[in-house]
């Protein structure tokens, strides 16, 4: 169960508009909703729009209307407003580049200047399980005297071996080692947009966010950012990891999978009651997902 109603719940759903939402979106964003009703919380809806080429105006049209036609609502939002606005990530720069001058006055990032090709050439290669390939440490030692972020990549320079753990409320306690199970991680891409990891923590501490509900495939971004609240004095949040909603190769949902998105689910005539039915979403046992656009 979430928090114990005597604190303020405020919990949040975060999508980007690079693609239509698809049913595990969908499963995810209701067990957070649901999570924020039981706690007489509160439910924030941010818009994580911070990637300019890959976001579109109809993708974020969809998101509300898509997650609105669910049966989802929000208190605090882009289309509603709220205290702790604005409430899309595009707007709240000046926030990041704060947090990125903090982290840089404070020795925690360097810049690196690898390229793709030194990266790929270079990188140690992840376990089977790891999200990403382990970033050897070659620009450890750089400085720079910018005052800006812009024209490298800025890495966190994680305490190797030592072990970030956390309570998750359906997994209990997890644990990651640094520099083992994940490496020295991107807050600043050269291109000068702040990276996820940064972002979400920058956001999730001033919107007063007190459990992040997200899919299990985040749970070593959470020990990132566990490092990046430290380093910024930042509180830590509460976690809730769902499991993740998979294809019949057992492969998970994305994007990609644009036959399951909600829009063509709706196009197909569904109602927000079968979807949730077919998702799972009400307690009931998960439809096999291919089968649900075949209506």
């Amino acid at each position: 169960m979430p928090c114990a109603k005597d604190k303020t719940y405020r919990g949040r759903i975060a999508p980007s508009p690079t693609g239509y939402l698809h049913l595990g979106h969908a499963r995810t964003f209701w067990q957070a909703y649901g999570r924020t009703r039981a706690a007489g919380g509160v439910l924030i809806f941010r818009n994580e729009d911070l990637d300019e080429q890959r976001c579109r105006e109809e993708f974020a049209r969809a998101m509300f209307e898509d997650l609105g036609w669910l049966g989802i609502r929000w208190q605090e939002g882009p289309d509603v407003g709220g205290g702790v606005g604005p409430y899309a990530q595009s707007e709240r720069r000046e926030l990041y580049r704060a947090a990125w001058r903090r982290l840089r006055d404070g020795g925690w990032i360097y810049p690196c200047t690898c390229s793709r090709r030194e990266l790929a050439e270079a990188a140690v290669a992840p376990h089977d399980d790891q999200d990403e390939p382990l970033y050897p440490g070659t620009c450890r030692e750089k400085t720079s005297g910018a005052t800006e972020p812009v024209g490298f990549n800025w890495r966190f320079r994680v305490p190797d071996g030592e072990r970030i753990e956390f309570d998750d409320a359906r997994l209990g306690r997890v644990g990651f080692v640094a520099g083992r199970d994940f490496g020295d991680f991107v807050v600043w891409r050269r291109d000068d947009v702040p990276a996820y990891q940064l972002a979400v923590v920058v956001d999730d501490a001033a919107m007063q966010v007190t459990e992040v509900v997200r899919g299990e495939d985040l749970l070593r971004s959470t020990a990132r950012q566990i490092l990046l609240q430290r380093a910024l004095g930042l509180p830590e949040v509460g976690y809730f990891h769902c499991e993740l909603l998979r294809d019949e190769q057992g492969v998970r949902l994305a994007k990609r999978h644009d036959a399951l998105s909600l829009r063509h689910l709706r196009e197909l005539g569904l109602t927000a009651a079968e979807v949730r039915r077919i998702a799972g979403m009400d307690g009931g046992e998960v439809f096999p997902v291919e089968k649900c656009a075949e209506k």
